[in-house]
């Protein structure tokens, strides 16, 4: 996809990652032991790929069995860390217990301290002053009865609650988390309240800036709002909008331009098709997961583009997400489907690849992504040599399956690589990466003005999708090992398929003469 500026890239990325790496050590040091170990898991399954990356931007090759001892060895640690870290965690559990008389004694004096602390807290999570946004100058209140009620859902066996603070409609109570499974604490008091008011409320458990477990109840009138009829006239809008560039792209392909010869539309319609089959069964896999968690999710918004005909869609959840793991598993679930599909487009296409097969395109197209054209190497051989190489049209229509899927599989915002790395890490890294993913496509824009996707993918996401999804109703609850290891796996993917082959690399590998 990108050329010219291959190791100046990869350079930006691995200090970008090795930045990210050494932030989360200054983070994870204040958690003691348990933190640690959790960083050292994130930096046995970073570390191989930097290696990997590195080597490549300087022309060194790692064959066949050096890539997989990196894939066994970092998941061999990281499953080995994982059980250190549970057995830590253990430990924690029944050191707190040791104590925990002690602090009961302490309590009086700790609930005085925490308050003040969370007070601050809150306002600087909620962004709320002493002023005309506070409760007390007449906007919207949670009625008194209701607050009372609310009060009675908690106990010194799920949330012990210091103090309560109105705010507009609904109250923030600040305090302490009783045991360390959050997940059924957060599902008792939602029971609670709901037995006591109906589904009037929304419980939140979420973390303060301090990290310290806060409780938000607000009115299900905020609740995400169902797509409005403009809305989907829009959405109308733009799937047609979508399928003429589908079409114009798929004759370009084909070296004709469809607005200058309407009638060869024909010929471009297999192309076309192909392309939306990866872009349906992308929408397919996030409604398969959305249906299986009982979520609801708006229409699809395509995004019409001229150069790869799309660059995917845009979905919005119209209910709230119960915890992390549902919105891993919504997010996760289009680019893996569509992916899958996308990669068995083209090996298919390439398997079929023959000697007067329909397309020519020149060698460089295998030198725009690490995995098309390792694919490439070990499908074809010595045919990707030349400088023309006769490929079957599944093979273009699997690449740009690929890039429509690694362009929204990047770590920003709203998009899917964005929403999972917020359910893995949280919403601080996932407003960071957001942040470093911008810079990235700013800095790949200036070097290479000549392609204009980055410039455009960079602009539909600062304007559309930079914001952070909205926190789940648990919060707090992390995501287990496999789906970690799933969502940085398909990270690991995007940056294969977006990253380019040096060219010492694809000189060693036999790709181009």
């Amino acid at each position: 996809m990108f050329n010219g500026s291959e190791t100046t890239v990869t350079l930006v990325i691995i200090l970008v990652a090795l930045g990210v790496l050494g932030w989360g050590y200054n983070r994870a040091r204040s958690y003691g032991k348990l933190g640690i170990l959790a960083w050292l898991q994130s930096v046995v399954l970073t570390l191989p790929w930097l290696l990997f990356f590195g080597l490549v931007s300087m022309g060194i090759y790692l064959n066949i069995v050096g890539i997989l001892f990196l894939l066994v060895a970092s998941t061999g640690l990281y499953i080995y860390l994982g059980r250190l870290l549970r057995a830590a965690g253990q430990d924690e559990v029944w050191r707190e217990r040791a104590t925990k008389l002690f602090e009961e004694q302490q309590q009086s004096k700790d609930a005085q301290k925490s308050e003040e602390q969370d007070t601050a807290a809150y306002k600087n999570l909620t962004a709320v002053s002493e002023g005309p946004n506070t409760t007390r100058i007449g906007v919207a209140t949670i009625p008194d009865e209701d607050l009372q009620v609310i009060k009675g859902i908690f106990g010194i066996d799920t949330f012990f609650a210091t103090e309560t603070i109105k705010y507009q409609e609904g109250a923030i109570f600040t305090g302490n988390l009783r045991g360390n499974d959050a997940e059924l604490v957060h599902s008792r008091l939602s029971a609670n309240l709901e037995e006591k008011l109906s589904d009037r409320y929304r419980l939140f458990l979420v973390d303060n800036p301090e990290g310290k477990p806060v409780v938000i109840i607000l009115p299900s009138t905020n609740d995400p709002r169902t797509t409005t009829v403009p809305q989907k006239i829009l959405a109308l809008v733009l799937v047609i909008a979508t399928f003429f560039t589908t079409l114009e792209v798929s004759g370009l392909l084909l070296d004709f331009d469809l607005f200058s010869e309407p009638e060869r539309f024909r010929e471009a319609l297999p192309i076309t098709i192909g392309i939306w089959i990866v872009l349906i069964t992308h929408e397919l896999g996030h409604w398969w997961q959305a249906k299986a968690h009982d979520v609801r999710l708006s229409l699809p918004f395509f995004l019409p583009s001229l150069q790869i005909g799309s660059f995917g869609a845009m979905v919005r959840f119209e209910s709230l997400l119960p915890n992390r793991k549902v919105l891993f598993d919504i997010s996760i679930a289009g680019p893996a489907v569509g992916g899958v599909v996308s990669l068995v487009m083209l090996i298919s296409g390439l398997v079929l690849s023959h000697q007067g097969s329909a397309f020519q395109v020149p060698v460089e197209f295998f030198q725009g992504s690490i995995l098309v054209g390792g694919l490439a190497k070990l499908v074809l051989g010595s045919a990707i040599q030349e400088s023309l190489v006769d490929v079957h049209p599944l093979t273009i229509v699997g690449w740009l399956g690929l890039t429509i899927t690694a362009l929204n599989l990047m770590p920003a915002g709203q998009l899917d690589g964005g929403r999972i790395v917020q359910a893995i890490y949280g919403r601080k890294t996932a407003r960071l990466t957001t942040i470093a993913t911008l810079v990235i496509l700013g800095i790949l824009a200036l070097i290479n003005p000549a392609n204009p996707i980055i410039l455009y993918w960079g602009i539909l996401i600062l304007f559309l999708q930079r914001g952070l999804e909205r926190p789940s109703l648990n919060e707090i609850t992390e995501l287990d090992d496999t789906r970690a290891l799933w969502g940085l796996l398909a990270l690991f993917l995007m940056v294969a398929t977006l990253i380019p082959i040096n060219p010492a690399l694809a000189g060693r590998l036999g790709i181009g003469g």
